[in-house]
């Protein structure tokens, strides 16, 4: 299937700080490469957002975010459909943030702050109530920590939809060589191509696919035995040593420390 452009809004007049933009993204839509003279940053309440910037592309949750300081290229998108909040900051507001794309954690308090700014964008502000929250949201932003463990994604090419096709089905568990044959590449080829525009295997990109998928899935309130099964793994412990071993606890215990469905 092909992906749908979406018109990117005429005329945006430059945020005094902080502008917020609430937009729904149906699924395979995206805004086209465009820049912006200021600063953005990148989020979705639910769903998951496809992010390209700086020659690198991933995709983030509602756990993470992106930072694109002003003048930087990017294109953002849904494969699956996502609520989009898109913060509009002033360049004198950004100072002390990031030079460069940067992808961080979202905290539950951000999180609260981001849906709140959206609530009351717009409205009248004559006791600076908007303006507090928007200093909060900036500080946040200041003390939040980048992740170097964004799940990347191919821009384009038989790549992209070899990760599509493992997005949707995770439990695939076909390697270079089956994916080469389905593709019309060598096994060699594909697991090449896949190292250089990745930065890992193809066996590393779907573990750390499946820990994406898991978040999303058990934030959906699907249990952990039943998220196992989907993902692929041959059982409930083997599913919960993987999750422990890159997120350094159970499911159950990060599910619990996790922000709970916040809506607009």
């Amino acid at each position: 299937m092909q992906w749908e452009t979406i018109e990117t809004p005429p005329g945006s007049p430059v945020p005094q700080v902080m502008t917020v933009r609430a937009q729904s993204i149906p699924a395979r839509h995206a805004f086209p490469e465009h820049a912006h003279a200021w600063h953005q940053v990148v989020y979705a309440i639910t769903g998951v957002l496809t992010v390209a910037v700086a020659g690198r592309s991933f995709v983030i949750s509602p756990e993470q975010a992106v930072w694109l300081p002003t003048g930087h290229r990017h294109r953002v998108g849904s494969l699956l459909g996502a609520e989009f909040r898109s913060l509009w900051i002033a360049d004198e507001a950004g100072r002390g943030l990031p030079a460069d794309p940067t992808v961080f954690g979202v905290s539950v308090l951000l999180q609260a702050l981001i849906v709140e700014a959206a609530a009351i964008e717009g409205q009248a502000d004559g006791d600076g109530y908007a303006g507090r929250v928007a200093g909060l949201i900036l500080d946040q932003l200041r003390r939040a920590a980048p992740l170097p463990g964004a799940l990347p994604w191919p821009r384009e090419g038989p790549l992209a939809g070899l990760c599509e096709a493992l997005y949707a089905v995770p439990a695939d568990s076909r390697g270079p060589e089956e994916w080469g044959r389905a593709l019309g590449l060598s096994g060699r080829t594909l697991a090449r191509r896949f190292e250089a525009e990745l930065g890992m295997s193809l066996r590393s990109w779907r573990r750390r696919l499946r820990l994406f998928k898991a978040i999303e899935l058990m934030g959906g309130g699907m249990g952990v035995t039943q998220t196992a099964m989907t993902l692929g793994y041959g059982s409930t412990s083997a599913f919960v040593y993987a999750f422990r071993s890159d997120m350094g606890c159970a499911p159950q215990a990060y599910m619990r420390g996790r922000p709970a469905g916040l809506r607009v």
